[in-house]
């Protein structure tokens, strides 16, 4: 072989994936994605995060291997996969908060990747931002501290607005805090608040029906529950002529009228950074949780007209995206 060839190949293996080497022959490093709602909720978010990794040098069925497995908005699901991924004795699990726990519970050498969580620290996933300690690491949604902010923005469209009913599943504890959140930031305004508590999908339309008269718009925490149903709820408030606020974009579907906060498509491509480093011999207690960078308002003017709502011209040009 000549030497410039030779050269050129050792340049060449330099930008291989490191992990890969040590994997016994035949096997791909392979990673756990837990869906926490449905393969058609998560289409642009592990399209973001399986984008990142191509571009990282982990090509899926290539460099990488990636096994999926989707909760469809069932928490009770995450153990019995989670257990699966160990089985499996997969190299990296990524995942939602809301699957995190019981990820911690099944194993503590996989290290575990939330994407989005609500408030890891208070939710126990992590012993501090800076230093999660443990196997788990990832990117908070900061959900809970914009709850004062969407509830202003509800108002700025609804100038009179004075009843205001928040849908939360009452089994997950992020969501409970973001209630507290809401229920204090509606009280500085002095809206009364209503909340609906469900614990599994057969509860959203009784939710609805015990709604108390007078709700003029709903507050959606998120959650698995909720992404799984989202389009149930939005349909629901449609037809209740309830204006409805989400956390992300991907839970307005057809019918919601308007989301505000962390860009989820771009906490999914920073989760294949947290990966990649892993991958490469990073250990999660070593790689702090990060905030969200990119922040996103999406009004929906085909819902507004359904309910009769004007949005004012100085709302929509704050808009980073208008559905018509």
């Amino acid at each position: 072989m000549r030497r410039r060839e030779f050269i050129t190949l050792l340049g060449g293996a330099a930008a291989w994936p490191v992990r890969a080497h040590a994997q016994p022959a035949g096997r791909l490093p392979t990673i756990g994605l837990l869906g926490a709602s449905t393969a058609a909720n998560w289409t642009h978010w592990t399209a973001a995060f399986v984008g990142r990794l191509g571009q990282l040098g982990w090509i899926e069925g290539r460099t990488v291997r990636i096994e999926y497995r989707w909760a469809e908005g069932r928490s009770e699901r995450f153990t019995e996969f989670v257990a699966e991924f160990v089985r499996l004795n997969v190299d990296v699990i990524v995942t939602v908060g809301s699957a995190v726990n019981a990820a911690k519970e099944a194993t503590s050498a996989i290290p575990i990747v939330f994407a989005i969580a609500v408030d890891p620290v208070g939710s126990g996933m992590v012993a501090s931002l800076s230093r999660p300690g443990g196997n788990v690491t990832g990117l908070s949604t900061q959900t809970t501290e914009l709850a004062g902010k969407r509830i202003e923005m509800l108002r700025e469209l609804i100038p009179g607005l004075r009843r205001l009913a928040v849908i939360a599943n009452a089994g997950y504890a992020a969501s409970l805090q973001e209630v507290s959140e809401v229920k204090a930031a509606g009280g500085k305004l002095g809206l009364d608040i209503d909340v609906l508590e469900i614990h599994r999908a057969e509860d959203i339309l009784p939710a609805f029906d015990r709604l108390k008269n007078g709700a003029e718009a709903l507050y959606v925490c998120p959650d698995a529950l909720i992404n799984a149903n989202h389009a149930r709820i939005n349909t629901l408030a449609l037809g209740a002529r309830l204006p409805t606020i989400h956390p992300f974009r991907d839970y307005l579907g057809a019918g919601g009228l308007m989301s505000y906060g962390a860009k989820t498509e771009d906490l999914f491509r920073r989760a294949a950074d947290y990966v990649d480093k892993i991958l490469r011999g990073a250990k999660p207690a070593d790689l702090p949780v990060e905030q969200p960078t990119k922040f996103e308002l999406v009004i929906n003017l085909t819902t507004a007209k359904a309910l009769g709502l004007t949005i004012p011209e100085s709302f929509l040009l704050r808009a980073d995206e208008v559905i018509e």
